[in-house]
Order: C-alpha cells, then sequence, then structure tokens
C-alpha cells in the first residue's frame, strides 16, 4: 500500500496509521507492458468500452454512459474484504469531482482549477504533472471545479474555468495544443468532462446563470479546429406556451402577460442560458449524441424572457457529424426554478408503453424524477415515482419569498445516474434540502451572476439526501436508502452486484445493487462527492475515487484519490 505527496498537515486521523509515506520516482509507461501504452486508444477501444474489464475509458465508463463496470473480481460476496491498495495526494486541497480515467494501466485524474495527474495505476506513482496557466479571466457559479478528461491516440484532453479547451501529450503531460471556446468575460467556463468520438471533441458550457448563450461544440482531435457548433437556446425559442411540465402538472405561466412581453422585449435567445453541464451520451448506431441542457437565464425571473425557452432543460439530440438538431423533449417549459436537467444521459434498452423492447434515454432530474424517453424521436415514455418529496409544485418565486421542493440544487444534480442492464434498475443518489425562491428583476449585466433572484436553504427545517434504485421498465422505485446529508457526486454498479457512492461526511459506501442492503464502508477523511471509478491491472481489480469534497455543498475539503482492492 503506498502514499504519495503525504504531508503531516493533511493526514486524516482516519487513515492514520494505516499508511506508510514513501518517496516514490517518476515511472514512464513501458512499450513491452502487458498494458501497453496510450498510443494504441483507438476508436475501436473507446466503441467497445462497455465490455473491457481492464480500462475505464469514458468518464461515464463508455459511450451509452451506462457507469456499469463489467469485472466481478469484486463482489457482494467478498467487498467486505475491500482496503486501500494506495493514496495519492495532489497539490490542490479544494472541491474535487473528478472521474479516473484509466487506460492501459495509467490513471488521468484532475482537480479544481485544472491540474491533471498522470498516475501509476497499480501503484498510484506519479508520472507527470500538469498545471493550466490560467488566464486573467475565469467566472464560474459552483466552485473551480473539473470533472476529468477525455482521451484518444496519444493525446489527452481537458476543458479550463477560463473556457480553453487543451490537448495534452499523454505520455508526458506537454501542451500539444489549446484552442479558445468562447469569452470567459461574457460568464463562459468549462468544468465538464470533454468526449471523444470520430476524431471529435465534444464540449458543451457553464454558464447559465451568467446570460450566456449555450452551447455544445465539437473540435478536431489533431488540429483543435472547429467543427461544428450547436446553440441549445433556439433563434426561436418561444416554443408552443406550454402550461404543464412533463408530468402534466400546471405550472401556473401567466401566458397572456409573456406574448405581450415578447412583443415589447423580443426573443431572449441570446442571454437565455442553457448551459451543458456533462458529457453527451454517443449512439454510433445512428450517429447521434444526446445531451441534456441546463436552466435559462436568469434562473428565477421569467418576466425577461418569455416563452418556453428552447432547448433549456431539455433532452436533446443532433447528427454526430453535423451537429444538426434531430429531436428534443423539454421537461419543464420557462423554468423559474433552477430545476434544470444537469445529470448526464443514459442510452439503454427499455420497455415502451406497450412492453416492448426499445432504445430508450435515461435522465435523472432535479425534480426527483427519472424521465424514460425514447432514443428514435426523444419523446417520453414513462416518468419515476419521485425520489424525494415534492410539495407545492409549481409555487411561483415572489418578491417575499416562496416555499417550493425539491429545491434548486434536486432530486439529482450533476450527479452521473448508473445502470444495471441486467436487473434493468438505475440508481441516482438525491438531495432533499428544502429552499425558499425569491424573485428580483434585474436587467442582463453582462457577464455578472444574474440569478433574478435568490434560492435560499431554509436553516430550520432538515436536510438529507437518499441513493434510490428505479425499474425503468415500470418507473417504480426498487428499493432506496437514506443518508444523513444531501448527496452529490455519483454513482459505479459493477457486475459483482455492488453499487459504489460517496457521502458528504467523508464515508464511501458499497451496497448490494439488488437491495440496497450496506456491504462495506470507508471513511475517507473529506467528502467523497465524486463519481468512482473501476479498472484491473495485473489481474486485480481496483475501486477509485476522488475525496475532496464539494463547494456547491460546502463538504469538506481535501486533495485524496484513493484506490482500494481486496486483501491479500
Amino acid at each position: 500500500m503506498i502514499v504519495n505527496r503525504l504531508t503531516a498537515t493533511v493526514v486524516m486521523l482516519t487513515l492514520a496509521g494505516l499508511f506508510q509515506a514513501t518517496a516514490q520516482a517518476q515511472e514512464e509507461t513501458s512499450d513491452s507492458s502487458y498494458y501497453g501504452d496510450l498510443r494504441n486508444v483507438d476508436q475501436r477501444m473507446l466503441t467497445r468500452a462497455a465490455g473491457d474489464g481492464n480500462n475505464f475509458l469514458h468518464t461515464n465508463g463508455n459511450y451509452e454512459q451506462t457507469r456499469y463496470y463489467p469485472a466481478s473480481q469484486i463482489n457482494t460476496e467478498n467487498v467486505d474484504k475491500l482496503r486501500p491498495a494506495w493514496i495519492f495526494q495532489t497539490e490542490v486541497v479544494a472541491s474535487l469531482e473528478t472521474s479516473p480515467i484509466v487506460v492501459n494501466g495509467i490513471m488521468y485524474v484532475t482537480t479544481s482549477f485544472n491540474h491533471v495527474y498522470a498516475l501509476n495505476a497499480r501503484t498510484g506513482e506519479e508520472i507527470w504533472h500538469y498545471k493550466h496557466d490560467m488566464g486573467p479571466i475565469t467566472t464560474y457559479c459552483c466552485g473551480p471545479n473539473n470533472r476529468g478528461v477525455a482521451v484518444h491516440g496519444n493525446k489527452v484532453f481537458m476543458g479550463t474555468l477560463d473556457a480553453q479547451l487543451v490537448a495534452l501529450d499523454a505520455r508526458t503531460g506537454k501542451q500539444v495544443w489549446s484552442t479558445q471556446i468562447a469569452d470567459p468575460e461574457f460568464g463562459y467556463s468549462e468544468t465538464m468532462a470533454p468526449s471523444v468520438v470520430n476524431g471529435k471533441v465534444l464540449i458543451g458550457t457553464n454558464g447559465g446563470e451568467y446570460g450566456i448563450r449555450g452551447f455544445v461544440k465539437a473540435f478536431d482531435t489533431e488540429t483543435g479546429e472547429l467543427l461544428w457548433t450547436f446553440n441549445t437556446t433556439a433563434e426561436d425559442s418561444v416554443g408552443v406556451w406550454a402550461t404543464h411540465d412533463a408530468t402534466g402538472r400546471d405550472m401556473h405561466r401567466d401566458i397572456e402577460a409573456e406574448k405581450a412581453a415578447l412583443k415589447e422585449l423580443g426573443d431572449p435567445y441570446e442571454t437565455l442560458g442553457g448551459g451543458v453541464w456533462q458529457n453527451p451520451a454517443v449512439d454510433l448506431e445512428t450517429n447521434t449524441v444526446y445531451f441534456v441542457v441546463g436552466n435559462p437565464s436568469p434562473d428565477l425571473d421569467g418576466s425577461l424572457r418569455p416563452g418556453d425557452n428552447l432547448y433549456t432543460d431539455s433532452l436533446v439530440a443532433v447528427n454526430l457529424d453535423t451537429g444538426e438538431y434531430v429531436c428534443h423533449f423539454q421537461y419543464i417549459p420557462h423554468d423559474v426554478w433552477d430545476l434544470d436537467s444537469v445529470s448526464p444521459p443514459i442510452i439503454t434498452t427499455v420497455k415502451d408503453a406497450n412492453g416492448k423492447d426499445v432504445k430508450g434515454i435515461l435522465h435523472g432530474g432535479k425534480t426527483g424524477h427519472v424521465y424514460v424517453n425514447k432514443a428514435s424521436d426523444c419523446s417520453m415514455i414513462r416518468f419515476s415515482e419521485a425520489m424525494v418529496p415534492q410539495e407545492d409544485m409549481w409555487t411561483l418565486p415572489t418578491a417575499d419569498g416562496a416555499r417550493m421542493l425539491p429545491g434548486a440544487n434536486g432530486g439529482v444534480e450533476w450527479s452521473p445516474m448508473a445502470i444495471d442492464p441486467t436487473e434493468r434498475l438505475s440508481y441516482a443518489i438525491n438531495l432533499h434540502q428544502p429552499m425558499t425562491y425569491t424573485v428580483r428583476s434585474t436587467p442582463y449585466p453582462e457577464g455578472k451572476l444574474w440569478l433574478g433572484g435568490s434560492f435560499d436553504v431554509i436553516p430550520d427545517e432538515q436536510q438529507w439526501g437518499n441513493v434510490t434504485a428505479v425499474d425503468y421498465d415500470t418507473g417504480k422505485i426498487s428499493w432506496q436508502v437514506r443518508t444523513a446529508q444531501p448527496m452529490i457526486g455519483g454513482v459505479l454498479a459493477t457486475a459483482g452486484g455492488l453499487l459504489f457512492t460517496g457521502e458528504g461526511n467523508g464515508l464511501f459506501k458499497a451496497y448490494d445493487s439488488k437491495n440496497g442492503s450496506e456491504l462495506w464502508r470507508f471513511q475517507a477523511g473529506a467528502g467523497v462527492n465524486a463519481p468512482p471509478s473501476s479498472y484491473t491491472v495485473e489481474g486485480k481489480q481496483y475501486i477509485v475515487v476522488g475525496a475532496g469534497g464539494n463547494a456547491q455543498l460546502n463538504y469538506k475539503r481535501g486533495n485524496n484519490i484513493i484506490a482500494f482492492t481486496l486483501a491479500d
């Protein structure tokens, strides 16, 4: 067991005595290694990632984003023997949301403020360390986070807080090229991990709280050249003047007032928000990219943005080659509660309304529902039972403040879900955080925070979280486990019948994915608010997760990447 970059000032009491600090020399990958090197990571490897029991090649495991790892060496019978194999400590003690990527025995992790580390995945030894040379302007709403890298060929790709896309040499960490995605002065930033497919780097944008115009862009992997852009706010953003949400509930819109505002103000699409927080799902059979779009700007003040505000709070599909629109489904038209779509979509086989297997898209909403959509036309098949309390939906924000649940953090926040396709269950972590919504109308501030009011946690009301399994063929909750604190970070399911997730109090847990029984836990000493990954090196399966806390919910900060394996 190895601990890297360990100092007396950061040793956690829960880890004291368990690890011995040792100096480690840098290690280069070897061409003769069993796992090879990154020069051989081609499209075929990325395409077949769902069945790869050695690597973890995508942020969410595969193009379908199932977060289902196919190895079962660690399973329900032996998970109680899981022990730390090594701990790596980064230079940055801050909110940590990275999904470790593992390719051919090499791990890539990122930190807040855009550091990238390449590590030996067996030992935790540092191979190289890249620090982004940040520009003079960074604008971000929810912490200086970064959720990881994408890999292809001999390059590692990362989006940055100053709205750049950088390509690094995978063997050395040296920058190969960089390109400016958007202007950070107007509120654009990057925290999501990119995705790579067919020679393209796909990336969206943050900034829905700053009056941006959201997008997904595709860049050439070799040169950084922009290939196409899909704007997530349509030039005709009005829509159909929908009065009900996707579940059929009245949203109390004043349509006549909105139509009058449209005549006076015009279409607000240029400052309408619509950030894309998380990775798209990619269907290579149909050449289609699916992603979800965040809230409109300003968040709580709908008076300045009449209409349905397309394509905010929506599932959107575009053509992979051209970025041309294919279809969309809007969950919350004209959202004034910041209940945007941020948890990444999942492609899997689902039952349609007639009980027939069809290709479907799953999305965990901040409303607390798991939505099941049809891949062919984006239409909704069903939505799940509510995973969190829903009270007074949809009470409008007022100048004095109005209480409504779930609250602006969820339900399911940006946290990626997982599925077990053998059980046909989806797994989500949720927040219960009662809030008061207050509206205060202000004009567009040109790149400054533009909420149009505030959403405030009610201090004397209880907050908590849960881990929930939903049968996506029926929408019924299969099992649910309540947690002491609101949950944010993500989950991982494995062929060993396990579900892994962490909590803000530092606990990292394994559950039986069939019934929710807790089988194992570890105290990491800082919030475990990052999505776990798994991989296999030299015949041993590992589970790895970041423990660095979370800025959004103010969970205890740290700087640990912890890999676990079965005790010998």
